[in-house]
């Protein structure tokens, strides 16, 4: 498997979990809601520490790139954690206003980091990482639960 699948399909899952919740809070079904956000948001930010510490330091360690994009998704995701912890707080209020207010923003930056990583990061990943490489992060990636 190479990284850009891998990921790839991470980011979908993601994304169908955020349209579900936003869906439900919509909807006014806040006890299905808070259940479909708290797992977009275990998930993402799952994601968001596999990327930090296994396929960022992987591919800086090959590339020699410290201060390139992988330095910007990590900004990107200190944004996205912010986000979520305030979505995560209008849930707990039942604030449908709020949440769909926050909602907005973080789907936009959700969507245009994820062009990033998708067409950039991770296609520079699957060029610069020797296989034996890929396969040992991405196995290493597969094993964080939490």
């Amino acid at each position: 498997m190479i990284i850009s699948e891998y990921m790839k399909t991470e980011h979908r899952a993601c994304d169908e979990l955020f349209a579900k919740a936003e869906g439900a809070v919509i909807d006014g079904n806040f006890e299905e809601g808070e259940k479909l956000f708290t797992d977009f948001s275990d998930d993402t930010l799952r994601h968001f520490f596999k990327e930090e510490t296994a396929l960022f330091p992987t591919f800086e360690n090959v590339t020699g790139m410290r201060e390139g994009p992988t330095q910007m998704m990590r900004q990107e995701h200190e944004q996205m954690r912010d986000l979520i912890s305030r979505m995560s707080k209008a849930i707990d209020a039942k604030d449908k206003d709020t949440y769909l207010a926050v909602a907005e923003p973080l789907m936009i930056l959700m969507q245009q980091h994820n062009m990033k990583e998708e067409q950039m990061l991770y296609t520079m990943c699957d060029r610069s990482i020797p296989v034996d490489v890929k396969e040992e992060t991405i196995e290493i990636m597969k094993k964080i639960r939490d």
